[in-house]
Formats: C-alpha cells, sequence, structure tokens
C-alpha cells in the first residue's frame, strides 16, 4: 500500500497544482473520487491488464466510464496516466488528493470509536477540542466499540490517538511483560 501511495504522490501533486491553478479543487475532488471508484471496480481491472490493449484505448474505455463528457485537462490526466501505465493509482491519487484539499482548506475528518453512543452534546465538545488541539475545522464521523470497554479512539489518516481502557490495558500488560 505505501509503495502505490508513493507511486501516485507525484500525480498527485502534479493534478492538486493544476486544480489550484485552475481554481477548481472541487470539481477536481468530484471527478477524482468517481475515477477512483471506477478503477477500484474489478471488471475495470481486468481491462486494465489486459495486455491486448493500447494504453490510448484502455484510457478512452475509462473515459468513457463517465457519464457526462470529461473536462479536456482530466481527459488529458488520464491520459498521461495510461501511457505510464498508472490508471490503477487513481483510487490512490484521489486519497492524496483529498488530502492535500483537506491541508489547504484547514480541515480533517476524524473517525472517533467510543464504547457508548455519544450525545449530540459530547460530540459537539470533542469536535471543539480536538478543533482547538489541532487547529482545524473537524468533522466527526462516530461510531461505538464496546470492546474498548470506555474511552474513545480517534483516527485520521495515520494518526491514531487512544484513550480507550482497553488501550490503556494493552499497554499496561506490554510494561509488566517486559
Amino acid at each position: 500500500m505505501a509503495e502505490l501511495t508513493t507511486l501516485a504522490r507525484p500525480y498527485a501533486k502534479a493534478v492538486f497544482a493544476a486544480a489550484q491553478d485552475q481554481n477548481a479543487v472541487d470539481q477536481w475532488d468530484q471527478a477524482l473520487a468517481f475515477a477512483a471508484q471506477v478503477a477500484a471496480d474489478q471488471e475495470v481491472k481486468n481491462i486494465l491488464a489486459n495486455p491486448g490493449l493500447s494504453e490510448q484505448r484502455k484510457a478512452e474505455l475509462f473515459a468513457d466510464c463517465f457519464e457526462e463528457p470529461l473536462p479536456e485537462a482530466l481527459r488529458n490526466f488520464l491520459l498521461i496516466l495510461a501511457e505510464s501505465k498508472r490508471l490503477a493509482l487513481l483510487p490512490e491519487v484521489s486519497a492524496l488528493f483529498s488530502l492535500y484539499r483537506a491541508d489547504l482548506e484547514r480541515t480533517v475528518n476524524l473517525k472517533v470509536s467510543t464504547a457508548y453512543e455519544m450525545t449530540a452534546e459530547q460530540q459537539q465538545q470533542l469536535i471543539d477540542a480536538l478543533s482547538k488541539k489541532l487547529e482545524r475545522k473537524v468533522s466527526l464521523e462516530a461510531a461505538t466499540d464496546q470492546s474498548l470497554i470506555g474511552g474513545v479512539v480517534v483516527h485520521t489518516g495515520d494518526l491514531v490517538i487512544d484513550a480507550s481502557v482497553r488501550g490503556k490495558l494493552a499497554r499496561m500488560a506490554k510494561a509488566l511483560g517486559s
């Protein structure tokens, strides 16, 4: 996975810079998200892996999956990816693009797991505290996981804050086992 991200990074940076220049970050983000879904489809993966098709034909078939005609810039981007045999990287390119966008807009999406369902007031308190700590606008996706016993686990990108009872017990057991 990290290898795919490494391969996708230059493409994501380039397309993000182009989207900023065109003042079309939102449109590019949506188009790349859809393209990532298409690229993740098993039938499309099979087409992309077909050695009997030219790279240009693969890009054309890929572009045909869109309901509306593609903007010229997106069509060109798909051709560049196809010529480099990198169309399969679209999910990673899209994910990186979304991260760059969130960084630009100073936003962060958090997944929060708690042992018990949080009230709206508790969620808002957590959003306020994390917004202040992270210095970003926070959007929250809450879930319950009774195996946590108590506390909270926060996930965003590669950052994990484990303040759960289960996590504390695991750290304590590890320390005692050393």
